[in-house]
């Protein structure tokens, strides 16, 4: 009898044992994640990046849509952030347009959004280098950030996409980036919209793409007439 109670004693002692050792572990790993997420220095907030609002050129005497970007939240704004914003700018247009002539090898495209910052010409080296470093372990992203899928399309293009909104959320250790496009294609006459959100998880020194949640395409015809 006394036997069968120590042996009793004994598994009770080893399972409370190992009970006890995975909570430390997880309590451990909670305040592991914890104390990384604080090194990251992100603010929880929602910020309106860039919209489109109607604009005078003194130099054409035409109001034009143009995009406008929160300089303000630039000037303050995580190089997490930066990344984000910089990875869905790279593939869509923002007022793109030489700086001078267009050098054979495309590399002087003055870009509203990579420009604004701080990322130099659309597809340097500058640019598709940062975000490659703070990619550096999402092979899918890098991939996409080869030299040869980057695209240089002034916003004179035939066909061409163009963003109407972007805006960044930041909680915790997770970015997400929604954004609304329009496109056209003048020779064969057609438009398109749709919007799209790109999720990202933060660390203190990379930044991974989860997921990106695309609604569905509305196109439709337009006609061009001579006034």
């Amino acid at each position: 009898m006394k036997l069968i109670q120590i042996i009793t004693v004994f598994t009770l002692l080893t399972c409370c044992g190992r009970i006890n050792t995975k909570t430390e572990q997880e309590s451990t790993n909670r305040k592991k994640e914890e104390a990384e997420t604080s090194k990251l220095n992100l603010t929880d907030t929602t910020i309106t990046f860039m919209w489109r609002d109607m604009k005078y050129d003194s130099t054409l005497k035409e109001t034009f849509s143009s995009i406008f970007l929160n300089t303000d939240y630039i000037n303050t704004m995580t190089n997490q952030e930066k990344a984000a914003i910089g990875y869905v700018s790279t593939f869509i247009g923002n007022e793109c347009w030489w700086d001078g002539e267009a050098n054979e090898d495309r590399s002087n495209l003055d870009c509203k959004i990579i420009t604004a910052l701080g990322l130099g010409y659309q597809c340097s080296e500058k640019h598709l280098g940062y975000l490659r470093k703070w990619f550096s372990g999402d092979k899918e992203v890098l991939s996409e950030l080869q030299k040869s899928n980057c695209p240089t399309i002034p916003y004179t293009a035939t066909s061409q996409n163009t963003f109407d909104k972007i805006v960044i959320d930041t909680k915790g250790d997770s970015i997400s980036v929604y954004y609304e496009v329009d496109g056209t294609n003048v020779r064969e006459q057609e438009s398109w919209e749709w919007s799209e959100t790109a999720y990202f998880i933060a660390t203190t020194d990379n930044l991974k793409l989860i997921q990106k949640v695309k609604s569905d395409v509305d196109q439709e015809k337009f006609e061009i007439t001579d006034e």
